[in-house]
């Protein structure tokens, strides 16, 4: 038994062979092949585009797979999402050429164009994900009711409401305007592409991350289900490190009483007495954030502070939990 473990090929590939080796992986030769290697022999992968991994996952071609949330909502597939890997953030937005001071939102885009007695050409590589925010906005439902917008590619047109087009893009989206289209309906992550193209952002429609998707019936496999769960284990265990501190100190009796009532940890710290009997050694895994408001507690209790930044902080019983809610 091995489970099929799609990667996704372009923007999400680096981060994602990254949080693979923080885990624990080893993976070789993504540079040369689409199967590249992995020291798992229970696991095989293949780099596929984002795009198509929440289809292949959702048919079973694939067990297991990472992508971006905005290609599981554009498919509209169903697939169990196990964990948000925080990584690759983006947003979907749409945007207007920038001398247009009139328009600030979708709504006056919309109601705009409707005035006008113009069609409005919105171009979009996301025709699924863009015609349900569209449908969504208030000014649209005023003055369209529950029509769909005509979507537009080279094979097909579908939709009844042809004063609102989104015309499929193939990439570079943003050079659409103004001769190809009115406006567009694209991913940013910092706007630097839009403004060099003279298009302003206004508003946004959905935030993306990266996703670790699975096929319904592969966790209900047994053993698939168990080897999903270890891959879920290590990568969520690297996530939560990112978050945490582990820090060393030794309190003196009197002290420690105050020490742990302030003193937040996984569980309980592990507290260890030293020789001589009158000092204690404290062991504890605390929020990153939490660190800078305890440091003068620590500073008048403790001595000898020293902190690590673990790799992994593996969370055993929450994904106990949860594979067990999720089995047959």
């Amino acid at each position: 038994m091995r489970v099929k473990f799609a990667l996704p090929k372009g923007s999400l590939e680096k981060p994602t062979l990254d949080i693979l080796t923080l885990s624990g992986y080893v993976i070789r030769g993504h540079e040369r092949t689409y199967r590249p290697f992995i020291n798992d022999p229970q696991i095989e992968l293949k780099m596929l585009r984002p795009q198509e991994i929440p289809i292949a996952v959702a048919e079973g071609l694939q067990d297991l797979g990472i992508t971006g949330s905005d290609w599981v909502m554009e498919t509209g597939v169903s697939v169990e999402t196990l964990l948000n890997l925080g990584y690759g953030r983006v947003r979907l937005v749409a945007a207007v050429p920038k001398e247009w001071e009139r328009i600030l939102c979708l709504s006056d885009l919309i109601r705009t164009f409707h005035d006008e007695g113009r069609i409005l050409r919105i171009c979009t590589e996301y025709l699924n994900l863009s015609t349900k925010k569209i449908m969504e906005n208030p000014a649209y439902q005023e003055l369209y009711g529950d029509k769909d917008p005509l979507m537009i590619t080279p094979w097909w047109r579908k939709g009844s409401n042809s004063k609102v087009c989104l015309i499929l893009s193939f990439g570079a989206t943003e050079a659409k305007p103004p001769e190809n289209a009115d406006a567009i309906i694209d991913l940013t992550e910092t706007g630097t592409t839009l403004e060099q193209n003279n298009l302003k952002v206004i508003e946004e429609l959905y935030e993306s991350t990266a996703i670790l998707i699975a096929n319904t019936e592969s966790l209900s496999d047994s053993m698939k289900r168990l080897k999903i769960y270890d891959i879920l284990t290590l990568l969520k265990g690297t996530i939560d490190a990112k978050k945490k501190l582990h820090i060393f100190l030794n309190v003196q009796r009197g002290n420690l009483e105050a020490l742990l009532a302030n003193l937040p940890a996984l569980k309980s710290p592990t507290i260890s007495p030293l020789a001589g009997g009158d000092w204690f050694s404290v062991n504890t895994v605390i929020d990153r954030e939490d660190f800078l408001r305890l440091l003068p507690l620590l500073r008048r209790l403790a001595q000898g502070l020293v902190v690590h930044e673990p790799q992994q902080v593996l969370p055993l019983e929450e994904i106990a939990r949860t594979e067990g809610s999720a089995g047959p």
